[in-house]
């Protein structure tokens, strides 16, 4: 088993597997993002039913699941190939969440993915099974799918929501 180092929302640091920080209901963290199956795809918005994007996704998930977003979402590019020296989307979550190694993952969890050979990772989806992920995608929406081969071999990071 991989530990990680994670500090969340609350200051302090952890290793996932001695953490004492105490993580939210994985069921409800499943319920609340099917609660969002169908809604349009829409860049960088973030409401149930009318329109997100996977961030988006997310972020309408912490505020159901935590509470308030702790601080504005700047812009961002759409450019799943961008490369650069800082993994911005991980920093910001490793803020915030618990972070567990990517084998270490389990349904409930936000999961990072690196959709391009070093590129940093730009796409965000939750584990809602030992084989199935939820994603907002772009022409589909809010969608839940099988964690293929395919998918599963891009996860580059992984989190779990703290409890409220």
């Amino acid at each position: 088993m991989t530990n990680v180092v994670s500090s969340g929302n609350d200051g302090r640091q952890c290793i996932a597997s001695r953490c004492t920080r105490a993580t939210a209901d994985p069921e409800r963290v499943i319920a609340a993002a099917r609660a969002w199956l169908g809604t349009p795809y829409h860049d960088q918005a973030s409401l149930r039913g009318v329109g997100c994007d996977c961030l988006g996704l997310a972020r309408g998930i912490w505020r159901e699941v935590v509470g308030p977003e702790p601080f504005p979402i700047p812009p961002y590019s759409r450019d799943w190939g961008e490369t650069g020296p800082r993994e911005v989307l991980a920093e910001g979550a490793r803020a915030m969440m618990i972070e567990v190694s990517p084998a270490e993952a389990r349904p409930g969890a936000l999961v990072l993915f690196r959709m391009m050979p070093r590129a940093i990772a730009k796409h965000v989806g939750i584990l809602t099974g030992p084989d199935s992920f939820l994603h907002a995608y772009e022409r589909l929406g809010v969608i839940e799918e099988p964690l293929t081969r395919s998918w599963r071999r891009r996860i580059a990071f992984a989190f779990l929501f703290p409890q409220r």
